[in-house]
């Protein structure tokens, strides 16, 4: 019943950029990590950046310097600030969250659907 949308998504020259929003609902109880993965043709799905309710945080080296992660607790919220994009950051971006819901103990991981980040030369 926990879902999670992406919004933010588009195509861009190189240099510009782009903020991606992450929605959680549903009966959510609690949420710790909140993250953002990214997928390319071809590629594997890669750690972009990842934020926990504690406040540690976790970048790909390929984005440090450039993206950076943040969150709403109140409003279960989760964005990446993408600046100085280059072509090599085009892929499908997908949000990622560690959430219990309110009828469970437990945490258990969830995903977007994912959002088109293309970049231009």
């Amino acid at each position: 019943q926990v879902q999670l949308v992406e919004s933010g998504g588009g195509t861009v020259q190189a240099g510009e950029s782009l903020r991606l929003s992450c929605a959680a609902s549903g009966n959510i109880a609690s949420i710790d990590a909140m993250g953002w993965y990214r997928q390319a043709p071809g590629k594997q799905r890669e750690l972009v950046a990842r934020l926990t309710s504690a406040g540690s945080t976790n970048y790909a080296d390929s984005v440090k310097g450039r993206f950076t992660i943040s969150r709403d607790m109140a409003k279960n919220m989760v964005y990446l600030q993408m600046n100085s994009l280059k072509p090599e950051d085009t892929a499908v971006y997908y949000c990622n969250a560690n959430v219990r819901a309110t009828y469970d103990a437990n945490y258990y991981t969830r995903w977007g659907q994912g959002t088109q980040v293309t970049v231009s030369s």
